[in-house]
């Protein structure tokens, strides 16, 4: 029992001690950059002795020579990131780890700091605002937007809506009708079926075949039955084919067009360029404040005439700012680590793109830089690559792969662009079966069973051969 209750005593001490450090070090290293830059606004507002460099030249000098002269810094850093999961795992065993007030608050603060994008519901209901309706009407309307789903469909029967309200159905109905006349057309549907109607509907194409066919036969479509449809309609399997090509071109999730603008704001944390015929990284540095201490408080540490509590809460102050200023300096390197290896191990992707990608793991990485490997899995999240192929999320790097037969290594998204490419470049009127796609690339010497070559189908949305196949 004594034992026990020592063996407790310590580890709530390593908390007091290790978790603000812990906090703070590997919230900078995880931390995308829009937000961290938030967060580094945040800290200079409750640090008076933390200021930033006008010219934005990179880190006070005295500043810089004390970081690269602390050589236990980094041992440091690294020792807290894997110590982490073992830290909170313990913690929360024991009921002993809870975050602080402050720190919930700061966390907070950056979330509240980033742009947020208008949802679908919050659309629909500035669409309906520019409605005038009776006080039960509005209650019905807002019910209905409140179960459309990010897709836009309507997950909620009326029914189901005026049994809970107490409103009449034909009220349901009647604000329905409205809301699907609402942007973006087909949104408020109750299935793919009506999704696509309205849509055709909006464009004025009630009397086309393509109307005809959504409405009469969309269980055929969906299996892409076109001699079923063309038989039953009497009409050519070519006319059909044509209809059909014609509504693929609808939005069969009206709704996502607002979850998908977010991913148009991404701020880069490294730039590969190739200069003078050789590639080399460039880190995002100007999205950061460039910190340092400010002199004036420096200077009142030095004076005699003020009281120690002034001096100790300055130099607690100094202390936390210099950490600060340490820890984004860390993160950086990191990053610019991990990035350098990148280039080097991947320098055909860079060249020729994502079919010349090559296995790589963190493992690897993390090795080669000397280290943990949870370390280069946060420093990797959320941060982005821009590069002469496009910008990519730095975790796209990391892929298992395979052993062609020729003894070179092949990622998983090498042998995927291959799939990809396989089918883009297929006759449509026979399509490849998973069973012809595997003996394809057994033939350029890429070993692969067939479900999965399934399963990177499915992944890359895909569909079987029986469905690809064009009349």
């Amino acid at each position: 029992m004594v034992g026990h209750g020592l063996q407790q005593t310590q580890n709530l001490a390593l908390h007091q001690v290790l978790s603000p450090q812990l906090q703070q070090s590997l919230l900078i290293l995880q931390t995308p950059l829009l937000e961290l830059r938030n967060l580094v606004r945040q800290e200079m507002e409750t640090n008076p002795v933390l200021e930033e460099l006008p010219d934005q030249s990179g880190l006070d000098e005295s500043d810089t020579v004390e970081s690269a002269g602390d050589n236990n810094f980094k041992e440091e850093f690294e020792k807290l990131a894997s110590l982490d999961e073992e830290w909170r795992d313990y913690m929360a065993q024991s009921g002993s780890y809870t975050r602080s007030q402050e720190a919930q608050d700061k966390r907070q603060f950056f979330f509240d700091s980033i742009p947020v994008q208008e949802t679908l519901q919050q659309n629909l209901i500035g669409q309906l605002n520019q409605t005038a309706l009776s006080a039960d009407d509005r209650k019905a309307a807002e019910m209905i937007i409140g179960n459309i789903d990010d897709n836009g469909f309507l997950q909620s029967t009326l029914e189901q809506m005026a049994l809970n309200s107490g409103i009449p159905k034909e009220n349901f109905e009647k604000l329905l009708a409205l809301i699907q006349s609402f942007y973006p057309p087909g949104v408020g549907a109750r299935d793919l079926r009506e999704c696509l109607l309205i849509q055709l509907q909006r464009q004025e194409k009630e009397s086309t075949l393509e109307y005809k066919i959504v409405s009469e036969h969309m269980e055929d479509l969906g299996k892409r039955r076109f001699p079923e449809i063309a038989r039953q309609m009497n009409i050519s399997v070519e006319d059909v084919q044509s209809a059909a090509d014609k509504i693929a071109r609808l939005n069969p999730r009206p709704g996502q067009i607002f979850a998908a603008a977010p991913q148009n704001y991404v701020l880069p944390d490294v730039t590969v360029e190739k200069v003078d015929g050789d590639y080399q990284i460039i880190l995002n540095d100007e999205q950061i404040p460039h910190l340092r201490i400010s002199n004036i408080y420096k200077d009142i540490i030095a004076q005699d005439n003020n009281g120690a509590e002034v001096k100790d809460y300055i130099r607690d102050k100094i202390r936390s700012g210099k950490f600060l200023i340490r820890s984004i300096h860390q993160r950086q390197q990191t990053i610019s680590n991990i990035a350098q290896q990148i280039l080097a191990r991947q320098r055909d992707f860079f060249e020729h793109g994502p079919s010349h990608l090559k296995p790589m793991t963190m493992g690897e990485i993390a090795d080669a830089i000397g280290v943990h490997e949870t370390t280069v899995s946060r420093a990797v999240s959320g941060k982005y690559m821009a590069t002469p192929q496009g910008i990519f999320e730095m975790k796209y790097f990391f892929t298992s792969g395979y052993q062609t037969a020729t003894g070179e290594s092949l990622s998983n998204t090498s042998v995927k662009e291959a799939i990809l490419d396989l089918v883009k470049h297929e006759n449509g009127n026979a399509p490849l079966s998973d069973q012809q796609i595997v003996e394809i690339l057994n033939e350029r010497g890429i070993p692969i069973a067939r479900r999965t070559v399934a399963k990177y189908r499915d992944e890359l949305n895909i569909l079987p051969s029986n469905m690809r196949r064009k009349y």
